[in-house]
């Protein structure tokens, strides 16, 4: 294995650990103060438009002058951020941390490139999972922690514990090497993404899905919290179990033909929905939150998905347009959501059940179409 790949994944389980501490407490800590939930909605929302605007930009740059560079800045503002919240004495202050926090995602499509470049015999699939589970791993203990802080010294120290845990996961990523180019035998004309069909069929795949799939999750703490009266630590409990499940999920389904893994999550984010919806005991939403693991399963799998119908050295570039995609999705999920819980808190969970069943459908028609044809040339090892 490249030595490259453990230290990304040394420094994701830092930063998941980090992350993990107050993201699932955002909400939360919104409300506490006085942000109501289209307010949230808007604010989580404004997050993913920052991560949006930056991922084709991140995915051109990547292939132009490597993904190392993206990666260095993108860790340094995310953990700029992570202090700007920290340190917030008003809404708007920490509202700006919030959203500096989502434009440092722009190293995702780097990231996920330099990964498949390090990667050595592991296929594509197989490694951003690997590196993913990493990343989950030390998500495990952070809503643990996050909520025993919580519960013990408020939402703030959070943060704060926070900031001193994503400073050790930037040192590490500063050891990583340029990632090598890829090598590849058959000849290709780069930049000829917008005509390949099936790539643009699954950036369209990946608006729609992740939609549909983040909707039911950004006010679910707030449901359970207002609604089913869990304290803070539960919730941090909760997230826990997700990443639990993230990583058990990860390791056991990460071999699967990228295609079928991209089918087999939402199926488990349709019982997190009914879980949520129905449940009545902390069991049932620990299974659902465990069963969250489908949502990250599904989006990794989208990118070996689109890495299997592309050339190599379009990889930044075809992961920036992903993300996008992604990120487009995740700007306007949290807003519906924020309508829907204002109307009636159980609506979120009615309008994303059926809206999953119905995405199942669309998808299993889509993939099955992509697939039927082999492709022209050869596109690298998935």
């Amino acid at each position: 294995m490249n030595r490259n790949l453990p230290i990304v994944a040394a420094s994701l389980f830092a930063w998941g650990l980090g992350e993990g501490l107050f993201f699932i407490f955002q909400p939360i800590y919104l409300e506490e103060w006085g942000a109501d939930p289209v307010m949230i909605g808007s604010i989580l929302g404004a997050a993913g438009i920052a991560i949006m605007i930056a991922q084709l930009p991140a995915g051109y740059l990547s292939d132009r002058f490597g993904p190392r560079p993206m990666m260095w800045a993108s860790w340094i503002l995310g953990t700029i951020a992570i202090f700007f919240m920290a340190s917030a004495n008003t809404l708007s202050m920490f509202v700006v941390g919030v959203i500096t926090y989502g434009l440092s995602g722009f190293a995702i499509a780097p990231m996920n490139s330099y990964i498949t470049r390090v990667r050595g015999r592991l296929s594509a699939g197989r490694a951003l999972t690997l590196v993913s589970a990493a990343y989950n791993l030390g998500a495990v203990s952070g809503p643990l922690l996050g909520g025993w802080i919580a519960g013990r010294t408020g939402l703030r120290n959070v943060f704060w514990v926070s900031f001193g845990v994503v400073m050790v996961s930037t040192l590490l990523i500063f050891f990583i090497k340029p990632a090598d180019v890829e090598p590849h035998e058959e000849i290709h004309a780069r930049g000829n993404l917008f005509k390949n069909n099936r790539f643009l069929v699954l950036a369209g795949l990946a608006f729609l899905t992740v939609l549909i799939m983040y909707m039911p999750q950004p006010l679910t703490p707030n449901y359970l919290k207002n609604i089913h009266s869990l304290t803070v630590q539960q919730v941090g409990w909760l997230g826990s179990i997700a990443s639990v499940g993230n990583v058990i999920g990860f390791l056991l389904l990460g071999n699967l033909k990228p295609g079928i893994g991209f089918l087999v999550g939402q199926p488990l984010m349709i019982l997190f929905v009914l879980l949520i919806w129905q449940g009545t005991e902390f069991w049932m939403y620990g299974l659902g939150y465990f069963l969250l693991s489908g949502y990250r399963l599904t989006r990794t799998m989208l990118l070996a998905t689109a890495r299997s119908v592309i050339h190599p050295s379009d990889t930044g570039l075809a992961f920036g347009m992903m993300e996008t995609a992604s990120g487009l999705a995740i700007v306007a999920a949290p807003t519906i959501a924020g309508f829907l819980y204002d109307r009636s808190p159980s609506l979120v969970y009615q309008v994303g059940l059926f809206a999953l069943l119905a995405m199942v459908i669309i998808n299993l028609v889509a993939v099955a179409a992509i697939f039927s044809k082999k492709p022209t040339r050869k596109v690298g090892d998935s």
